[in-house]
């Protein structure tokens, strides 16, 4: 398809498109003459990665291009190339507490993770999402051990096994699996947190509606 298709079935502007090009975050297409070059599946589907990670994951052109270039980089295994994905849309943490406390924090995320038996990179960001919460509960007097975080522990695994990893095309190309993951990370992780806000309404007119 010529440039002008392809920017019709991704619904990305031309301009765009050739801007994706020239950060070399979309492959050159075959050219064809010295001004014309033709574009395919393949393109397509790389524009719809980058769409989703521009407008649903909210990420930067340099974070993107980690993301694509883990894509690319056929030496790394899938699990490499999602983890690239999940911590670039990881928010950013800006810890408000002394270094013993966001010490201890740490140490108490590592305790969790260690009791659950989970594998989780060192470097995980979402080690220090979960220290920042851990600390905001523990200075707002609240439970925030092991056993305090096991039920939410064993939903998200529950759902991820049972739902969202069945959900990732991992037979086909890279760009669908990341694609996937992106979007269900962060669409349907609103999901949650919206149909857990209704409960608590449903929940709650039950129990207390007439009190």
């Amino acid at each position: 398809m010529r440039i002008s298709e392809l920017s019709a079935a991704s619904g990305v502007a031309i301009p765009t498109i050739k801007y994706y090009l020239r950060e070399g975050l979309l492959p050159a297409g075959e050219q064809t003459s010295a001004t014309r070059a033709r574009y395919g599946e393949d393109h397509l589907r790389r524009l719809r990665l980058i769409r989703a990670l521009l407008e649903v994951g909210r990420l930067p052109i340099a974070s993107i291009r980690k993301v694509i270039d883990a894509v690319d980089d056929r030496a790394l295994s899938l699990h490499h190339v999602l983890g690239t994905a999940q911590y670039a849309i990881a928010p950013p943490v800006e810890p408000h507490a002394s270094e013993q406390e966001w010490a201890e924090a740490r140490a108490g995320v590592d305790a969790v993770i260690q009791e659950l038996g989970w594998e989780i990179n060192p470097t995980a960001p979402t080690r220090e999402e979960l220290a920042q919460v851990l600390l905001t509960l523990t200075l707002l007097g609240m439970p925030a051990d092991v056993e305090a975080l096991r039920p939410y522990a064993d939903t998200a695994l529950d759902l991820v096994t049972r739902h969202e990893m069945d959900a990732i095309p991992v037979g086909g190309p890279r760009e669908a699996a990341v694609e996937a993951l992106v979007l269900g990370t962060v669409l349907y992780g609103r999901v949650l947190d919206v149909m857990r806000r209704l409960a608590h309404e449903s929940v709650s007119a039950r129990v207390f509606g007439d009190s």
